[in-house]
């Protein structure tokens, strides 16, 4: 594995760096105190000159009006994105319009693309993801209870969704329903549909309340009903009763979106911790940063960003040689190592910050409610921990060890 940046890449990380110190950086206390509606106007006039930079969907071929990165490249670009929570919105690579955009690329129709994936990569409307459902374990997603039953030429769907992220002002939702109830193989009974929100029986029933905010629009989590909702049978998203497949080459890539959103993150919290810690005064001439324990705070958040970058990139590299399939056992692991390194980092910033890190005034304070998360979805750290436990015991047991 080659570990040196490509010209490219430094070419793109100073571009961002630039334009995210300049056009995005300053709406963010604006958005922390009002939320994303406050700053709706600007973010547009913002996302029009990230249009301009060439790097717009950047994970998309150029037909869509996207760079084409590669994803051990994109991750670098999604890094510097992940330093603002605003980031990856304003270039439009923001889950989960990036994984529906991935998905009906791949899979979907020549009029699926048409009608969605065009206007979702250019940033003209959003969309959501239903899959996890309040009646059931969201870490077992073979098991679910909203259906789709063919009815002439239509799909008729019922069912509870939520944390359905984005569902606020989303144009369509790519939902996750059991299609062949009798299939013998629970793998095999799931689809994936295309409903749009404006579908009689869809209906938004509201954002949930996280961490004592509701949000709106993007940044919000909506629970959804499905009320015998009508979608032609055209909608079905791949083939039928290939829905738990899709999902896995979806979560895939989007697990390094999500790592390396929250790398960037860490660079954040990083980059203020020592700006702190270099800068405060405890007592004239006595710095934060004198004190061993600050330090230890400083070497060990170092060490531990770095070791997960590589992971990332490692992944990132294996899923492009080989496919998501194969890097299943790395992409567990950078799964439950950055959520764990992101909270620790976080962690270390606001005590160090103390009572300046628990306000608005940083950004610390905002992740560090909204991004506990990361150690839930996508799969819970324990059922990452277990999986790749599971799968080195079963190549000892075979007698193959670690090969």
């Amino acid at each position: 594995m080659d570990f040196s940046t490509s010209e490219r890449v430094k070419s793109f990380q100073g571009l961002v760096r630039e334009f995210m110190r300049r056009e995005v950086h300053p709406l963010e206390q604006r958005f922390r105190h009002g939320g994303f509606a406050a700053i709706l106007p600007e973010l547009r006039l913002v996302r029009e000159k990230a249009r301009e930079t060439g790097l717009f969907a950047a994970h998309m071929p150029p037909e869509y009006g996207g760079a084409h990165l590669p994803l051990t490249e994109f991750a670098h670009l999604s890094e510097e994105l992940g330093k603002s929570p605003l980031g990856h919105y304003c270039f439009n690579v923001q889950a989960p319009d990036i994984g529906n955009m991935e998905l009906i690329l791949e899979h979907g129709t020549e009029e699926q693309k048409e009608r969605w994936l065009g206007p979702l990569s250019r940033g003209e409307i959003r969309s959501c993801f239903t899959m996890t459902e309040p009646e059931f374990a969201g870490s077992n997603p073979v098991w679910m209870g909203t259906s789709a039953l063919k009815d002439g030429g239509e799909y008729v769907i019922r069912g509870h969704k939520w944390f359905a992220s984005s569902a606020d002002g989303a144009a369509f939702a790519v939902c996750m329903a059991v299609t062949n109830p009798a299939e013998k193989d629970p793998y095999k009974r799931a689809s994936m549909i295309i409903v749009p929100t404006g579908t009689p029986g869809f209906e938004l029933i509201g954002n949930i309340s996280v961490m004592g905010h509701r949000g709106s629009d993007w940044q919000s989590h909506g629970e959804v009903m499905y009320h015998g909702a009508r979608v032609p049978l055209a909608n079905l998203l791949g083939p039928e009763g290939g829905g738990f497949v899709l999902a896995q080459h979806r979560l895939g890539p989007g697990r390094i979106h999500h790592c390396m959103r929250w790398i960037g993150i860490c660079e954040r919290a990083f980059d203020i911790l020592c700006t702190h810690a270099a800068t405060r005064q405890l007592a004239p001439g006595d710095l934060l940063g004198s004190r061993q324990m600050v330090q230890q705070w400083i070497a060990e958040s170092r060490a531990e960003i770095d070791q997960a970058r590589l992971l990332v990139l490692h992944a990132a590299w294996k899923i492009e040689r080989e496919g998501a399939p194969a890097a299943r056992q790395e992409i567990s692991i950078i799964k439950f190592t950055v959520a764990r390194t992101l909270q620790r980092v976080l962690d270390r910033a606001i005590q160090a910050l103390g009572a300046l890190g628990m306000t608005d005034d940083t950004p610390l304070a905002f992740w560090f409610a909204h991004e506990r998360a990361g150690r839930i979805y996508d799969g819970a750290d324990e059922v990452h921990i277990s999986s790749v436990a599971k799968r080195i015991l079963a190549g000892y047991a075979k007698g193959r060890g670690q090969a």
